[in-house]
């Protein structure tokens, strides 16, 4: 065990937010926090990590182990570069570093009595550095960094120029180069593309520690963890398996717990009934077996009913009239910022599809959205709409809500024929309440702004509902809801989403906006997964070629050079790894005769020589550190299936 939480309760005034929560963690084990908003999965974070202190209970962490933590939100200050903040967490490396060139540069005034014990501390602070990474840290850092979604160009940013997204990811790439025992991650994928959060999970999978996460991410969290805690009323429940295992293990355990409560409840108005009949004879024998069975009753532990936590949103989504056949065609559309984010896209969406338009971040998604819309002008390419339809529209930024309006007047000034009765049940469908109807928009968090959004697409009635990350801010069962929602929904969908859980529930369709193009997959995102890489080389190569040449006609030339390129690329990649690998045994050999070299007396007592001995032992672990780096990754570059020498 490397860490437990014992009876830890926490409140704020009179509002209780957990209470006797108690779990361990053993060391190498990852573990999900989950519940609703507002559950206190943070608060628990906050009091492991001793930013918070907990009314009741401890913490206990094993010796000598060090934690890690991530907040939501970061402000990193300062005029650090994003690579000399992240630099900055190896101080004790750095110093080692520092020490060594110091002593190295000494190193000639010794006194030869004196070298012999010199050399020994030098040798040890060397192989101290080398045992703690001292000639990979680096690179590692380059490594989390362009993992995380940074480009080489991006390193000599600024903090001062970042966002508040950019800051959280320099954030965690700091906490993964100090490589903790035990690392506590708060909503780690909320900044990070796809591409990003797939490089995220195989490392926490794979980190040599424990690893505690609250995220709403189910496709992460399915992913990487094997155990489940779960804040739900306040208390905590331990599941083991990754999120789909707590889910079903959840609702077998709600199922039994209703049979349960439904079965007492059965027998305690039958013992009533008997007791009622007893007492209804009058007699002293039959009043005396009614007030014993009284007795066995009132020592009954009473069941609670099992109920859900107030997170019930309640959506119907249902067009009003049905659409044509062909509801949306894209033909031939391009859009240029500072440089082109895509042109000559052209793609049909038709009624009853359910489309996801997926990408790295900064690739165009949004904006696709926005043109269809009519917020942005295309550069060119057009834009048609099918017969009878009506498009509802989530803006993930929410633009189009009004910040000063209360939540009433958002929805009556919409739809003036409602009455107010109407328009506060469809507000507390969406967990809005009594005074609540009467907050300001501008006062409403992301959650509850993306709450209001969801109610006004609901009364739209539109027939093609348009959304952008529609399930940013919501709880795991607000999405639960909303994805039942769309799936029930006869109408058309296309959206934008990380969400990949998500995704796999809702989609039927999947267009992947890579290299300036679009990708068609004919599926949910486990297809898109399976045939991702074999599609999308097709296309973006293709693409480069010639924008025309995606015409189905073309499809067997396209498969024809597709081979042949991939055999160039095999055989370019294999010539490669030859190279590197020559070039590995000839620093090889160089490093072995300068240890050798070192080894000979007359050479340990000359500091000159020696000096000139390790700093060409630097130079040659400097060179095979960047060759085995080329070499694993012309590894991963090269095509599965190839028997060639590596």
């Amino acid at each position: 065990m490397i860490l437990a939480c014992q009876n830890i309760s926490k409140s704020f005034g009179t509002d209780e937010i957990i209470k006797d929560i108690s779990f361990h963690i053993e060391e190498f084990e990852k573990t999900a926090i989950v519940g609703i908003n507002g559950a206190g999965k943070s608060t628990l974070l906050k009091i492991i990590v001793g930013e918070m202190s907990a009314d009741e209970g401890m913490v206990t962490i094993a010796k000598n182990k060090s934690l890690g933590y991530l907040a939501q939100y970061q402000d990193i200050s300062g005029n650090r570069t994003i690579y000399e903040e992240v630099l900055s967490s190896q101080e004790d490396l750095l110093a080692m570093e520092d020490k060594l060139r110091q002593m190295e540069e000494a190193m000639q005034e010794v006194p030869p009595e004196e070298m012999e014990a010199y050399l020994e501390r030098y040798n040890r602070l060397h192989h101290e550095f080398d045992l703690q990474g001292g000639y990979t840290f680096r690179s590692e850092i380059s490594g989390v960094l362009k993992g995380l979604g940074f480009a080489d160009e991006d390193f000599a940013k600024h903090m001062e120029e970042l966002s508040g997204g950019q800051k959280t990811r320099v954030a965690l790439g700091r906490l993964l180069v100090t490589k903790p025992d035990i690392i506590l991650l708060d909503e780690p994928t909320n900044h990070l593309d796809m591409e990003s959060i797939a490089w995220l999970e195989n490392y926490l999978m794979n980190y040599k520690g424990a690893v505690i996460i609250v995220a709403h991410d189910r496709y992460f969290l399915d992913r990487v963890v094997t155990k489940v805690v779960e804040i739900s009323r306040h208390t905590a429940s331990v599941f083991e398996g990754n999120y789909t295992a707590y889910a079903q293990k959840k609702e077998i355990l709600r199922e039994a717990q209703i049979k349960q409560y439904y079965n007492q409840q059965r027998e305690i108005r039958h013992q009533e009934e008997v007791i009622a009949k007893l007492k209804s004879f009058n007699r002293e024998k039959s009043i005396k077996r009614a007030e014993s069975r009284e007795k066995l009753l009132d020592k009954i532990e009473r069941l609670e009913k099992p109920v859900e936590e107030n997170t019930d949103i309640h959506i119907t989504l249902e067009p009003d009239i049905v659409s044509g056949n062909d509801v949306l065609e894209i033909s031939g559309l391009k859009k240029s910022y500072e440089g082109i984010l895509f042109e000559g896209l052209d793609f049909e969406i038709k009624r009853g599809e359910r489309v996801a338009l997926i990408g790295n971040n900064g690739t165009g998604k949004t904006t696709i959205l926005k043109i269809i819309n009519g917020l942005v002008e295309a550069d060119c390419g057009t834009v048609k709409l099918g017969t009878n339809v009506h498009i509802g529209y989530y803006d993930q930024e929410h633009q189009n809500l009004h910040p000063q309006k209360t939540l009433f007047e958002e929805i009556s000034d919409a739809w003036p024929n409602l009455t107010q009765t109407r328009i506060r049940n469809i507000l507390a469908a969406f967990l809005f309440t009594e005074d609540d109807v009467f907050k300001r928009i501008a006062d409403l968090s992301g959650g509850e702004r993306g709450r209001v959004s969801l109610a006004k697409l609901m009364l739209s009635n539109a027939n093609f509902l348009i959304l952008d990350e529609p399930t940013n801010h919501l709880d795991i069962t607000s999405k639960e809801i909303l994805e039942s929602a769309l799936n029930r929904y006869t109408g058309t969908i296309l959206y934008v989403s990380h969400d990949r859980y998500f995704i796999n529930r809702t989609a039927n369709r999947i267009l992947e906006l890579t290299g300036r193009t679009l990708v068609n997959y004919l599926g949910n995102y486990d297809y898109y997964l399976e045939k991702r890489e074999e599609l999308t080389a097709v296309y973006v190569k293709e693409e480069e070629k010639n924008a025309d040449s995606l015409d189905k006609k073309k499809s067997e030339k396209v498969n024809w050079e597709e081979t042949k390129r991939r055999q160039a690329a095999a055989r370019k990649i294999e010539n490669a790894i030859k190279r590197v690998e020559e070039e590995i045994s000839v620093w090889e050999e160089k490093k072995s005769k300068l240890e050798e070299e070192c080894q000979k007396p007359e050479n340990a007592i000359n500091s000159a020589k020696l000096n000139e001995l390790h700093q060409g032992m630097l130079e040659a672990d400097g060179h095979l550190e960047s060759l085995y780096e080329q070499w694993e990754e012309l590894l991963t570059e090269k095509p599965e299936g190839d028997n060639g020498n590596s």
